[in-house]
């Protein structure tokens, strides 16, 4: 069994292959050139494991929430090569590859993204015998909303920390953050995440898979 997985919703392309039990993946942070870097880099990371995109059985995306463009980006290339080659595709919350940094059990884990606008995308979840399990809706808070709605002892990772670690410090007692190399998605954990899914034919529909947007319609277009 061959995956391919990508996630592009921050600063970083998340590039994954899973190949029969091996798990290659590819993390470059690609900014504002991602739109660039994208199907250059899908084609290298093939190449260089001897396949070609017909070889895969299976595609997994990230789906956010995250940056509007890289959500859209990475969906409509991994959409575009599912139909093309008629595999199954498999959409994960980026907020869940992120808290899958975080291997240790029964204690809250919380992923907190940068949303702009004094926002946080966040989500709850707990490591439990049979996995990652998500505590609460995908959400996106203001910082007030955020210490009302979670309890500690936490986790917390992600870049919102770079914002608001000094005040979540102050306001939350038994919480540790998780340092920088943990704040962005990593393509392991987004092909470890889809496995299950594959296993149980709990896949997404092509036509219908749509990036997790949390701001409202009115904030996803500038109007003219």
């Amino acid at each position: 069994m061959k995956i391919l997985g990508i996630d592009t919703t921050t600063k970083y392309l998340c590039l994954g292959l899973y190949l029969d039990g091996k798990v290659c993946e590819y993390n470059l942070e690609a900014g504002r050139k991602l739109s660039g870097l994208l199907t250059e880099h899908i084609r290298r990371a093939l190449k260089a494991q001897g396949l070609k995109i017909s070889d895969i059985d299976y595609f997994a995306a990230g789906l956010g929430p995250g940056s509007f463009t890289g959500m859209r980006l990475g969906l409509a290339t991994i959409k575009g090569l599912s139909f093309i080659k008629n595999r199954p595709v498999i959409g994960i919350s980026t907020l869940d590859i992120l808290a899958a940094n975080v291997k240790e059990k029964n204690r809250l884990i919380i992923p907190v993204v940068d949303a702009k606008r004094g926002l946080l995308y966040c989500a709850s979840y707990v490591n439990c015998d049979t996995g990652l399990k998500r505590q609460s809706a995908y959400a996106l808070y203001s910082l007030e909303e955020f210490l009302d709605k979670f309890s500690s002892p936490a986790f917390i990772l992600g870049d919102g920390l770079s914002l608001y670690a000094d005040k979540l410090r102050a306001r939350m007692k038994n919480i540790a953050f998780l340092d920088k190399d943990y704040w962005f998605p990593k393509a392991r954990n987004l092909i470890e995440l889809a496995l299950p899914r594959i296993r149980d034919k709990d896949f997404s529909d092509t036509f219908k898979i749509k990036p997790i947007y949390l701001y409202s319609k009115e904030c996803q277009m500038k109007k003219r």
